[in-house]
């Protein structure tokens, strides 16, 4: 059977595509599929869990010895580059795969290039967020543009992401929609809240917000701290932020504008956590308030903890979030109307049923499982299981 995929992804560090990506490997792996991951940074947070469900992979960097020779980084980058592709192209020569799948755009356009050398059967790119990242890197936007039409199939993982791929010439025969799954087990099993919330100091009567994201300026951290500072003469019980998520350079930005705005009791940067579930579980209020999304595993794992949501209405947001059923969907970069939002959600006695109705709907539209029966209805349609003759 020709079951082999190999994904093509920049770096196994942990992020929302690269998370989805193992995990939904991982799966296939387990339900008898040939899963490879090439990755162009191979080393990360996530290696050892693709490791652990026995999902190979491959990717190279330059040699310490020549990396600490190069004292010029751009030309680092640059041979980095090189080597990556002509290794790339070996892997698909050597390993053969039936199908090879490209997740976001370095990846993309590195291994768009080589897959046409390698002469893949079928290729499929997922693109994951909105495309405004061609405004400041046109270059990108003009060879996507050429590559697309190489494509087997595309996919996205919202309605907005796929009118913007068809917007770009992809013919809607070849463009797919699967929304990202989640994992419910994680927020189903027994948790003691209050003994959770006792041991980071919070008391019983304080309403818990929390955003999963890492701090990069789209993700609009500043516009949640300064939606707090404008309602928080109007908040009638304590209340406790907490941001969990990488610092991408914008840490120290932001705790300058949290003590500026007198908020350095209530808003606390975190970082990167492994105990994610646990900080959605003893929270009240789920946050995402980006400019730009695809569509927000943060989002959705939010839900399935059962928290109401204050999202913007950007990418997917609004297809995972009902407005005024789930949480509430407030336009983006406006601090104004995401104060407004979330102070109604910390004074509303219904959040609970807003929140218990979330759940219901991530379990039912969202899971992992209907996700990975997706993507291996996808594969099969491009032949990736036909016998070998």
């Amino acid at each position: 059977m020709k079951r082999r995929i190999l994904y093509v992804i920049g770096s196994l560090n942990v992020g929302g595509a690269e998370r989805h990506l193992a995990q939904v490997a991982a799966r296939l792996k387990a339900r008898g599929w040939e899963p490879e991951v090439f990755a162009m940074s191979p080393r990360g947070p996530l290696a050892g869990f693709l490791e652990d469900a026995n999902v190979p992979i491959h990717g190279t960097e330059l040699p310490n010895w020549l990396s600490t020779a190069l004292p010029n980084e751009r030309l680092k980058a640059r041979l980095n580059l090189v080597l990556t592709a002509i290794v790339l192209v070996l892997t698909m020569w050597w390993r053969r795969p039936h199908v090879v799948h490209f997740f976001l755009p370095a990846a993309y356009i590195v291994g768009g290039l080589a897959s046409a050398l390698a002469f893949v059967p079928a290729r499929i790119m997922s693109r994951r967020s909105l495309n405004n990242y061609q405004r400041s890197h046109p270059l990108f936007a003009r060879i996507e543009h050429r590559i697309h039409p190489r494509m087997t199939l595309v996919c996205g993982n919202s309605d907005a992401v796929v009118r913007q791929l068809q917007d770009e010439g992809i013919d809607r025969s070849k463009l797919r929609l699967i929304y990202n799954g989640i994992e419910t087990i994680p927020y189903e099993r027994p948790f003691d809240i209050e003994q959770a919330r006792r041991a980071m100091g919070i008391a019983s009567d304080t309403t818990v917000f929390v955003i999963v994201a890492n701090l990069i300026p789209y993700k609009g951290h500043s516009d949640l701290i300064a939606a707090f500072s404008l309602i928080k003469p109007k908040l009638t019980r304590p209340w406790v932020l907490f941001c969990l998520g990488r610092d991408d350079g914008i840490a120290g930005q932001l705790q300058l504008q949290i003590n500026a705005a007198g908020l350095g009791e209530n808003i606390r940067l975190l970082g990167a956590r492994s105990d994610v579930p646990d900080f959605l579980r003893m929270a009240d209020v789920g946050i995402l308030c980006s400019h730009e999304e695809g569509f927000s595993n943060a989002v959705l794992e939010s839900m399935a903890a059962g928290l109401p949501m204050v999202v913007t209405n950007v990418g997917g947001n609004a297809e995972a979030v009902v407005d005024n059923l789930t949480g509430y969907v407030v336009p983006p970069q406006n601090a104004a109307l995401l104060g407004e939002a979330l102070l109604r959600m910390a004074e509303n006695p219904s959040r609970a049923k807003m929140g218990e109705a979330g759940r219901l709907r991530a379990g039912q539209l969202f899971s992992m499982e209907s996700c990975v029966d997706r993507y291996e209805a996808m594969y099969r349609e491009v032949g990736a299981d036909q016998q070998v003759h």
